[in-house]
């Protein structure tokens, strides 16, 4: 083992970082409850479930999460229903999620799932929201007001055709 390496209490070699001198880990705490909620997501999803099942589950996530994102998570779901009413409701890394043919083509991600100091609205590159050589996949959303909700929906439309 290097100077630069310690043991970490499982026994594995973890690098110092340069800049800080301490070790650190990976991922943060969040993103670790991210991907042990993802990865009960993929087992759950190898039980048959109907759309009505999962669309409660997306319910109940966004009725967990504390105000504001509560409110605007609700919004968000009714306009995605509205615009693209054949998108199914799913959950991805803990997060609403909107899918066409089992591939998730949008998402809420709340500001309190991460600490950040706004929520966001993403879209995978299953979304085919090409513009040129390039263009937006992420919004951020410090508030939600009729101008943003036209501008969302037009682009869940888009998405989901």
């Amino acid at each position: 083992m290097t100077e630069k390496e310690e043991k970490s209490p499982r026994g594995a070699a973890r690098k110092r970082s340069a800049v800080r001198g301490d070790t650190e880990d990976a991922f943060t705490p969040q993103e670790r409850a991210a991907m042990r909620e993802r990865a009960r997501e993929l087992k759950a999803a190898r039980r048959p479930r109907s759309a009505e099942e999962a669309e409660r589950e997306v319910l109940a996530k966004i009725g967990e999460m504390p105000e504001p994102d509560r409110a605007m998570g609700e919004r968000l779901h009714r306009l995605v229903r509205d615009a693209a009413p054949d998108l199914v409701p799913r959950l991805w890394y803990g997060m609403p999620a909107y899918a066409k043919d089992g591939k998730v083509l949008c998402f809420f991600q709340p500001a309190s799932k991460f600490g950040t100091r706004y929520s966001t609205f993403g879209f995978t590159d299953r979304a085919s929201l090409d513009d040129g050589a390039m263009w937006p996949v992420s919004f951020a959303l410090a508030r939600l007001g009729p101008a943003e909700e036209r501008k969302l929906a037009a682009l869940v439309r888009r998405a989901a055709r």
